[in-house]
């Protein structure tokens, strides 16, 4: 028999949750760490519709990117999703900022699929630098990292230098906008606000905002074939959601 503990303490051998940002809340958050599992759900977000799916399939358990409960919970509602979640039985699990770190984690695996190469990690933060096969111009990067992450309206700052070192930080990163402009050609994230655009472009320097959804989805959904391999008397499903955020 598979647990929540168990399930628990294989993400904290990869992603130690003590690595957490203090103001993180990652860990058991819904739910009892002796219960059995035999089918559990990975997403990105814990939404209603996920709970939905989850208890559908007769899930007992939803493994989040995102905390299910971050900040302060002032009612627990029917129909919120920690409320459904309790109501039919489904722990949750969520592995945020420590995944976002981890040697396998967020950042890396969105290297992978950046086609990166020679990744490491840059001290003091939780962002990557990567390598490209070969340089490549402002323009010519952002149309190639829209069509590797499916990104619709993707927005950047334009240089005339060449792209050869890509620093990436899946999510909201923007703040180390400092540090990836030390060590890398271009910075890729998720967020990035006018003032960090600004402050890219002032240097001439390609910084790429490529969605919180895009840079970390499918990052996170990329820890199933793992998951699977290391539990297989667990059937481990996605929960595939709609990025909330439309563009034209």
């Amino acid at each position: 028999m598979t647990s929540v503990y168990d399930i628990y303490s294989y993400f904290d051998s990869i992603a130690p949750f003590s690595t957490q940002e203090e103001w993180d809340n990652s860990g058991i958050l819904v739910g009892c760490d002796k219960a059995a599992v035999t089918k559990a759900v990975l997403c990105l977000d814990v939404t209603k519709s996920i709970v939905r799916f989850a208890s559908d399939i007769g899930a007992e358990l939803i493994i989040s990117h995102h905390p299910v409960i971050f900040g302060g919970i002032k009612s627990v509602k029917s129909g919120d999703a920690v409320y459904e979640c309790v109501k039919n039985g489904i722990a949750v699990l969520s592995a945020h900022t420590c995944f976002d770190k981890a040697a396998n984690g967020i950042n890396t695996n969105l290297c992978k699929r950046l086609g990166l190469f020679d990744v490491h990690p840059v001290d003091g933060t939780f962002i990557v630098t990567g390598k490209l096969d070969k340089p490549m111009s402002a323009d010519d990067f952002a149309q190639y990292v829209s069509d590797s992450l499916d990104v619709h309206g993707l927005r950047y700052t334009d240089s005339d230098l060449p792209i050869k070192t890509v620093a990436v930080g899946g999510g909201a990163c923007e703040e180390y906008l400092p540090q990836a402009m030390d060590c890398a050609d271009c910075f890729v994230t998720g967020d990035m606000k006018y003032h960090d655009f600004l402050a890219a472009a002032e240097n001439n320097y390609c910084v790429i905002s490529a969605g919180h959804f895009e840079t970390e989805s499918e990052s996170f959904h990329m820890l199933l074939g793992e998951l699977q391999s290391k539990f297989p008397n667990v059937e481990f499903v996605w929960g595939k959601q709609k990025n909330p955020v439309l563009a034209v």
